[in-house]
């Protein structure tokens, strides 16, 4: 019979956002189990921290990861991102041969899937938060006049090269490596699709795309 141990976590931030809260894990976590667990299975225990993601010691998490070394049960979490924010701890985790771990979010993931999406995430939470620091510097000295429509469209085209940078910069521990090892740019996109990832605009991935994305990897190197 499969076992599973769940684990939950919320910050006080997180009650108030969709998606993240309590009973949102909880939803995901059902549907999960309702759908792609193997049946018949059994819950041996469910643990819950109130902390954030970026603090690595968590008592029930702690609890949860004994609890699965000695059971041989799977730790289920409802998003990646309730384990933790830092890929390295993700990494160190899926290291561990007596821990295996599931994503209900991400049913079908394997643990070279799962990597990618923590190390995507973690790059694209670090862009977020240079993106809120420059909006906040530049709401501060919006008191100087600005400039005309061509400055605004400057400004603007300016802001969409640095966002396909951006996401260039994200998938770069994917495309990189695969063209290295000399897959084709049609085999790179297939393997963007079939890890889940979509293109900048939420689409499918051609070719051409990869092209594109090497070629702005490139020209910051």
């Amino acid at each position: 019979m499969k076992h599973f141990v769940i684990y939950r976590r919320v910050s006080t931030e997180d009650q108030g956002r969709s998606g993240l809260g309590l009973e949102a894990q909880t939803r995901d976590i059902d549907l999960y189990l309702a759908n792609y667990a193997d049946t018949p299975f059994e819950i041996a225990g469910a643990f819950l921290d109130v902390l954030s993601g970026r603090d690595n010691d968590r008592p029930e998490l702690t609890k949860a990861l004994d609890l699965c070394r000695k059971t041989g049960a799977e730790l289920l979490v409802a998003k990646l991102d309730r384990l933790s924010r830092r890929v390295s701890f993700i990494a160190a985790l899926m290291d561990d041969p007596k821990v295996k771990l599931r994503v209900a979010s991400m049913p079908n993931a394997d643990k070279f899937q799962l990597h990618i999406y923590a190390a995507l995430a973690e790059q694209e939470r670090d862009f977020i938060s240079l993106r809120t620091k420059a909006a906040l510097a530049e709401a501060k000295a919006k008191g100087r006049k600005l400039g005309g429509l061509r400055d605004a469209t400057g400004k603007r085209n300016e802001a969409i090269q640095r966002d396909a940078q951006a996401f260039a910069q994200r998938v770069q521990p994917i495309v990189e490596p695969l063209r290295g090892s000399g897959a084709t740019l049609a085999e790179i996109a297939g393997a963007l699709d079939g890890a889940g990832i979509a293109t900048a605009r939420g689409g499918k991935w051609t070719p051409t795309q990869v092209k594109r994305v090497l070629e702005r990897l490139a020209s910051s190197a």
